[in-house]
């Protein structure tokens, strides 16, 4: 076993990127840490995510706090802490507030990259992906998506 890629953060620490994203994302483990393999993050759902759909990675999330809702292959689902669900690639999802809460998860994209799509996200600029009442606009995500095989419904 290699200790070269051995990881331990204490609550509340996170990995760094070539960006620092803001507090409701965690890096856990990047893309490179794990061999392209997965990413993990820690992640504060402060804004819901429309519908989309991963071409290349499978997104597993597992709530921690919180109460999360999910749109997936056109049903809905109330997912609270301690539950699991898997979003297989090639079917459109979205997540949401479910519940009045702000749900915080465990998000793994497997294979990885899920990050570097955030980081490249926060590079666009403050509001580049936004609608002008804050909301996520689709039209606007799917360029940066896209490299990442992320492919939101406009």
């Amino acid at each position: 076993m290699s200790s070269e890629r051995f990881i331990k953060l204490l609550p509340g620490e996170r990995r760094t990127g070539r960006v620092a994203l803001p507090a409701p994302v965690q890096i856990k483990a990047r893309t490179e840490e794990t061999e392209g393999r997965l990413s993990l993050l820690e992640v504060t759902l402060v804004k819901d995510v429309p519908r989309h759909t991963h071409h290349v990675a499978d997104e597993m999330v597992y709530v921690l706090e919180g109460v999360l809702g999910v749109h997936f292959d056109g049903e809905d689902f109330t997912v609270p802490a301690g539950s699991f669900v898997l979003l297989p690639k090639g079917v459109p999802h979205a997540l949401s507030r479910a519940a009045g809460t702000t749900p915080r998860v465990l998000q793994i994209s497997s294979p990885g990259g899920w990050e570097c799509y955030l980081e490249d996200l926060l590079e666009a600029g403050p509001g580049a992906a936004d609608n002008p009442d804050g909301t996520f606009n689709p039209a606007l995500l799917n360029p940066i998506g896209a490299p990442y095989g992320i492919e939101y419904e406009v």
